[in-house]
């Protein structure tokens, strides 16, 4: 659901995209040996094209990861279909192109061009999810019981073919309307229940905007978007491969977790005393997580409450084990065991993980690639974390520092979501106290300094916005 979206002039991202040191062209070997995959691509054994999978993605992709058919499970409960780009049948052990994934780790997003995890030819060709066309991919197929409960995983190659390429959009009114198609038909009674079962065992969502910018003819435009319940039933299908990855590797004593710990119980208490100043109800014996999800996110106060709660979701990593279990192998957002193998078209840990999860399926030795590159995947995550985190910081405070250049000396409408409490209560030297608001119109989140009213709503005056910097500052008087 598209909230607000204010137009901008022509943007140059070039500068940002030199300061990340991002490569613009693939080595004429990787690129070689991606057209050579492309050309030749695999036929597994198992055929699975009679199962009519479909893409859910945002309109403009085409590095499309993720398939899925949703059905009854015979003698009650639902049967989970997962097709996700098989990228190691592309990819050679050893290669140029394999090395150059190491160095990319995973796809940076850009408004005006992404920087690809894969050449073009794989990533949005021959391995991708294509509509109508036949493509190697790893099958999960996750049996749930009728109240969510997981009761068998299996996983395998296959050949598979897409029936049709959704977006969040028309999947959202096609579920207002009542006309899913058949293949995600069940998608919201399978969303809901295993979001139910997420809050009841302590997981946490936080439903906060997605701000981006998209291009608009000549120029850009800023969006804040919602998101759309549609896209929340999709993220559960996602999780709950991703917990069924982590059961597999966790029984199998190797692999890689993508782990969180849990909430400190002084972050939970200092969250709980801001809910009744925000005006926020806070049953008794609820947990965060389903505090959180009562909320409406669009309110100030909410959303002030919200982005309090982010307090709550820090130390996401990369665990990789094998022989010792880890010890602490849970995500606190999810409140369970879990990796990703669900994005390998766009994040080069996806890959290993899975590889992982077929061995020890099939009652194999994981393969020595895949185990000697288990310890040394998440320093390679965290630093490529880390750059794309900054492109699309960067993009986002360039667009809103062009945007309001000419502005300079305006006032706006604004929610406190962020206030600076410093431990002694007085303004360091070079930085007065404020604190973070989110303007109304046009859509954007900045510092603003003077003393701020958490969750309340002001008028400030833009004091700063400078393009260079990437850098907007706003005070209230």
């Amino acid at each position: 659901m598209v909230i607000r979206r204010v137009t901008a002039p022509r943007i140059d991202f070039g500068a940002l995209r030199r300061e990340l040191g991002l490569p613009e062209t693939f080595p004429d070997a990787a690129q070689r040996e991606a057209d050579a995959a492309a050309a030749a691509p695999p036929r597994p054994s198992v055929d699975r094209t009679d199962i009519p999978f479909v893409t859910v993605d945002p309109p403009t992709s085409r590095d499309l990861d993720q398939a899925m058919h949703l059905g009854r499970r015979p003698g009650g409960g639902f049967r989970v279909r997962y097709a996700i780009a098989d990228v190691t049948a592309h990819v050679r052990p050893g290669g140029a192109l394999e090395a150059e994934t190491w160095r990319r780790g995973q796809t940076v997003y850009l408004p005006d061009g992404n920087v690809p995890l894969h050449p073009h030819t794989l990533s949005e060709g021959a391995a991708s999810l294509l509509p109508d066309v036949d493509r190697v991919a790893v099958v999960w197929t996750v049996d749930l019981d009728a109240d969510g409960d997981m009761v068998d995983v299996r996983l395998e190659r296959a050949l598979v073919r897409s029936r049709a390429k959704l977006d969040y959009a028309g999947v959202q009114a096609d579920a207002d309307a009542g006309r899913l198609p058949e293949p995600i038909a069940l998608l919201p009674e399978i969303g809901t229940l295993l979001t139910a079962r997420a809050l009841s065992r302590g997981a946490i969502n936080l439903p906060l905007p997605e701000q981006d910018v998209e291009a608009d003819g000549d120029g850009w435009r800023l969006v804040l978007r919602g998101p759309a319940p549609m896209e929340e039933h999709n993220a559960q299908i996602s999780l709950l491969t991703g917990m069924a990855a982590a059961d597999l590797m966790l029984a199998g004593r190797i692999g890689l977790l993508r782990t969180m710990p849990p909430p400190k119980p002084e972050a939970v208490e200092r969250l709980r005393a801001a809910a009744a100043p925000l005006g926020v109800h806070w049953p008794d014996g609820a947990g965060p997580g389903e505090v959180i999800a009562a909320l409406d996110p669009t309110r100030p106060r909410t959303a002030a409450f919200v982005d309090q709660a982010a307090e709550l979701m820090r130390g996401a990593a990369y665990t990789a084990f094998d022989g010792e279990l880890p010890e602490q192998p849970a995500h606190g957002g999810v409140a369970a065991a879990y990796a990703h193998v669900t994005a390998p078209l766009r994040r080069l840990v996806d890959r290993y993980a899975t590889e992982v999860c077929l061995a020890l399926h099939e009652g194999r030795e994981v393969p020595d690639w895949v185990r000697a590159a288990l310890p040394k995947l998440p320093e390679t995550m965290a630093a490529t974390d880390r750059t794309a985190g900054a492109a699309t910081r960067g993009a986002i405070e360039l667009a809103e520092a062009v945007l309001l250049e000419h502005r300079v000396g305006e006032t706006f409408d604004a929610a406190v979501l962020d206030v600076d409490v410093p431990p002694d209560g007085r303004a360091r030297p070079g930085r007065p106290l404020g604190g973070t608001v989110a303007l109304d119109d046009p859509p954007v989140r900045a510092r603003c300094v003077g003393e701020l009213p958490l969750g309340e709503r002001v008028r400030v005056r833009l004091v700063r916005a400078d393009p260079t910097a990437r850098q907007v500052v706003f005070e209230h008087p």
